[in-house]
């Protein structure tokens, strides 16, 4: 039998990794990058002696392959994976790739938002539980890579809908599935359907005796159930009414029962504030009962847990005026959650690319907490037309200092200025970490000056 050759579409973290797993496999690897690779990846292939190209896709190269392992950030509907597509070569993801390879029990977690600080904080209670488990998926290392030695005995999985896309056959023994809020919109043919269907892939190889967590008040995932009716073990998460099994916030109290097993603790005695952070808390409860972990172990995790940078991140304090980086906050539900975290009146600066955002679902929060808007993006025009009948005062910058400079001259002792800007950064900026480092910087600079 001829050696396989697998096309590797795209250089970053997920990319490369999935190239030195075909590579241990003993597929015949080439990597095609249509922009220049890092230095560290560029590097790590040399090493590898994998065949790669960057700055183009040399589609003789690439249509001759036998499957494609294709980056998350490149769409479906470009004319080369079309192509792909229409001649029946197999495009999949690096997730899809690498779950071929694994021993390890899979806990896949999904959602517009709150998926990240759900997977870390799933992944410290385990860790601190003293289990032998891996991080990986849309965070961390690559999942492909770690797969390659196969040490670990669980794998918690951030799954954006675009990975999931891409995925088949990969089995997952945990799901979680946060909320389902229109994102990405420009991705799925501005259908909101589209969309719904692609986060619920995370559930297309389910089996009856696998757990299914995921939040009660989403209207959506709870009319898509109702359409679906998936034999899985069903655990929902609520903010309004008692739910066992499941978990919910009663008064305060976080409160689950999986199987035998009940826990509560007060959210108070976590680091993690909000109504978001009691959905992201009570799913990473239940999957951690889901495998078998002790209520002390989950307790001190939960104690013990630090968010991710850009993720309400306070970054200082000038003159009793709280700077708060929210720069991951890239839609509209996000920015929901966190102006519904803040118990102070709030600067906001937010802006960006618009992605298809509606933002009637923050005319109440607005009226209550905001005191002033600026907006940080190269057109505001959506923004400023939106919000100029609620918000007296609304500054246009294109500039984060200009920006963190005039929330601190509009603030006064006790105020946030909140960066959460509810729009993709690629205007202004590399990426959300990119805005969410340049506002600290510019914060640090502040606090020189003042």
């Amino acid at each position: 039998m001829s050696v396989q050759k697998l096309v590797i579409l795209g250089g970053g973290e997920s990319g490369v990794g999935a190239a030195l797993l075909a590579q241990a496999k003993g597929f015949n690897v080439f990597l095609s990058d249509r922009g220049l690779l890092k230095d560290s990846y560029r590097a790590t292939l040399k090493a590898a002696g994998i065949p790669f190209e960057e700055g183009q896709h040399t589609e003789d190269q690439i249509l001759g392959a036998t499957e494609i392992v294709k980056s998350p950030g490149i769409p479906s509907t470009v004319p080369l994976v079309q192509k792909l597509r229409a001649q029946g070569t197999p495009v999949i993801s690096e997730i899809e790739f690498a779950a071929r390879y694994t021993k390890a029990k899979l806990i896949g977690i999904t959602g517009s938002n709150g998926k990240t600080t759900t997977t870390l904080l799933l992944y410290h209670l385990l860790k601190t539980a003293g289990l032998n488990v891996g991080l990986a998926g849309n965070i961390g290392d690559s999942f492909a890579e770690q797969v390659i030695n196969d040490t670990f005995d669980y794998f918690v999985l951030e799954l954006s809908s675009f990975q999931l896309d891409d995925m088949y056959k990969t089995h997952l023994d945990i799901m979680v599935l946060l909320n389902i809020t229109p994102d990405h919109l420009d991705r799925y043919n501005y259908d909101f359907q589209n969309y719904v269907d692609s986060k619920f892939r995370i559930l297309q190889n389910v089996q009856t005796n696998d757990d299914f967590i995921y939040f009660a008040e989403s209207q959506p995932i709870l009319t898509e159930l109702t359409k679906r009716q998936p034999v899985v073990n069903q655990l929902p998460v609520s903010l309004q009414t008692v739910v066992l099994p499941g978990g919910y916030l009663a008064e305060g109290q976080l409160i689950t029962r999986n199987k035998a097993q009940s826990f509560s603790i007060s959210q108070s005695d976590t680091p993690l504030r909000g109504p978001h952070n009691a959905i992201n808390m009570l799913a990473a409860v239940l999957a951690a009962q889901s495998v078998g972990v002790a209520n002390d172990a989950i307790e001190t995790g939960l104690k013990t847990f630090q968010n991710a940078a850009h993720r309400l991140e306070s970054v200082g304090i000038i003159n009793d005026i709280q700077f708060i980086n929210d720069s991951k906050a890239t839609n509209v539900d996000s920015v929901f959650y966190a102006l519904s975290s803040m118990d102070a009146p709030i600067i906001w600066i937010a802006g960006g690319l618009d992605k298809g955002n509606d933002y009637s679902q923050l005319d109440e929060l607005v009226r209550q907490k905001i005191k002033a808007l600026i907006c940080l993006g190269v057109d505001n025009y959506k923004l400023v037309d939106y919000f100029s009948d609620t918000i007296s005062y609304i500054y246009e910058t294109q500039d984060i200092n200009d920006a963190v400079a005039k929330g601190f001259e509009w603030g006064q002792p006790g105020d946030v200025v909140l960066l959460s800007p509810a729009c993709a950064s690629f205007d202004l900026f590399k990426n959300y970490e990119d805005r969410g480092n340049q506002f600290k910087a510019a914060v640090k600079d502040l606090m020189h000056d003042v």
